[in-house]
């Protein structure tokens, strides 16, 4: 279960620059401080599910948050992941149905909770916000989009090496210059569309071509333009 957290303030939030709140002014900022809440999620723990009504947005102010969605199967689907700065269950709110993801922390994490009604004022009081999120709403429809055709005609060597890359760029690197998350096998595999055998296998065979290192569930990429051509991402 949640935490209650010492709310930080948003003009003094180290990570507004990132997100669609960072061209608010001072009076807006303080409407969204007085009404929001902020929490502490534990390693695994829930943030919201998939099927409940949402009442507001979530940003993550600090941590790593993995979206997924049940398929027909039983089968958990990673849809998406979230991390510093990014907002998470306003698709909801924008078309009136429930939550289409759960949310669950890969680490320990703050949130802070905007209640919807805050959220639909600055959407229709603030052009800039709006464009914001029409822009916001586009790319992630974009990278789904992108997601559908490569499990269609794409590879599964393919899809790992573009994933190993969009993981890169969502989370940065580390210290040792790995990619800065860790997921298990079976979280690479529901990524790929594959088994998790197969997963295993491919990494060890990028590992073979020095593409890689792994060091335990840390993958470090040692040739990201071979990754990038083996992806087929050169236009």
């Amino acid at each position: 279960m949640e935490e209650s957290y010492q709310k930080i303030a948003c003009k003094n939030c180290s990570i507004r620059g990132k997100s669609v709140f960072c061209d608010l002014n001072e009076e807006q900022l303080e409407v969204i401080d007085t009404n929001k809440s902020c929490d502490f999620y534990k390693k695994g723990e829930v943030i919201f599910k998939e099927g409940t009504i949402s009442r507001g947005l979530f940003c993550v102010n600090v941590g790593k948050v993995r979206l997924g969605r049940m398929g027909t199967s039983g089968k958990e689907q990673i849809v998406r992941f979230a991390t510093d700065g990014d907002i998470i269950g306003y698709n909801s709110m924008l078309n009136g149905k429930p939550l289409s993801a759960t949310a669950t922390c890969l680490e320990d994490s703050t949130v802070c909770f905007i209640p919807a009604r805050h959220f639909f004022h600055l959407i229709k009081t603030d052009a800039d916000f709006s464009l914001k999120m029409l822009e916001l709403t586009a790319r992630n429809w974009e990278n789904a989009s992108r997601l559908i055709m490569n499990m269609a005609q794409k590879t599964t060597r393919q899809r790992l090496a573009e994933m190993l890359l969009w993981l890169k760029d969502t989370f940065g690197l580390d210290e040792d210059n790995c990619i800065d998350v860790k997921l298990s096998r079976e979280e690479f595999a529901n990524l790929v569309g594959t088994a998790t055998e197969a997963v295993i296998r491919l990494l060890r065979e990028l590992k073979d071509q020095k593409l890689i290192a792994l060091e335990g569930k840390k993958i470090k990429l040692l040739d990201v333009h071979g990754l990038v051509v083996l992806a087929d991402l050169i236009e």
